[in-house]
């Protein structure tokens, strides 16, 4: 097949593009390094020509408000663009429960961009994923003094992001789905506690409070961060990537 990976030079898009590489597909790398620019449109015809499938896993610069006005305008450039190339299949990478938390203004651009895609002219598909192993360390720092880190208890299902691409790999090479696919990792732990095991592996001394008033993610109320019915578990365990990544 040939497919166009927006976003191509990030975390998602590099391991994406390899991983679709080595199983034999034609890939084309787009990101603003390589002069293609979702905000204006500029060089999305060179990107999109002759693909069968479009995979954006773009992000935002921002996580305000700003974000929707990103995911707005970069949805309809691309879904035009992918309409006067004949693209027959356009993929997303989204969240988990991001239509479930309306007070964080990411979550809502993110659902957003979902909707704009669902009601576009071209087949689709939604890959959500959960949060990811390797944000864990940003996560932290958004709290953390140099004795302590604060996080909530908010109940998440993390994912190696390997299994993220993988997912989207196996997506992009299918029939449209023109629905919503969930992957998650196979465990559940409340934020804080996630936080505990990372420090220990990695013989940090700080502490961990527990503080349901701290960081993004105490916002979010009860289980809407965890994956649904139907959803593709992966099999890393957090505990078994950090013992492989220290």
């Amino acid at each position: 097949m040939n497919i166009t990976v927006i976003g191509g030079t990030g975390l998602i898009g590099s391991q994406l593009v390899s991983r679709l590489r080595e199983a034999g597909h034609e890939v084309v790398a787009s990101s603003l390094s390589t002069g293609v620019d979702l905000l204006t449109g500029a060089g999305l015809g060179e990107a999109l020509k002759g693909a069968d499938t479009v995979v954006n896993v773009t992000n935002s610069p921002t996580f305000d408000e700003a974000s929707l006005d990103f995911f707005r305008t970069s949805v309809g450039h691309l879904l035009a663009a992918g309409e006067r190339a004949g693209v027959r299949h356009q993929v997303i990478l989204s969240i988990v429960g991001v239509d479930q938390v309306p007070q964080l203004d990411y979550y809502r651009a993110k659902a957003l961009q979902e909707d704009l895609l669902r009601q576009g002219p071209t087949p689709y598909s939604i890959v959500r994923a959960t949060q990811f192993f390797e944000f864990m360390d940003a996560v932290m720092t958004w709290t953390a003094d140099d004795r302590t880190v604060r996080l909530p208890a908010t109940p998440i299902q993390p994912v190696a992001t390997a299994e993220v691409v993988q997912t989207l790999a196996d997506v992009a090479t299918a029939e449209p789905l023109n629905g919503t696919l969930d992957v998650a990792g196979p465990d559940v732990f409340p934020l804080d506690e996630l936080g505990r095991l990372t420090l220990s592996a990695r013989k940090d001394p700080r502490t961990i409070v527990t503080d349901d008033t701290a960081g993004m993610f105490a916002a979010v109320e009860g289980d809407v961060l965890i994956a649904g019915p139907g959803a593709r578990v992966a099999p890393t365990h957090y505990e078994d990537w950090l013992a492989a990544n220290r």
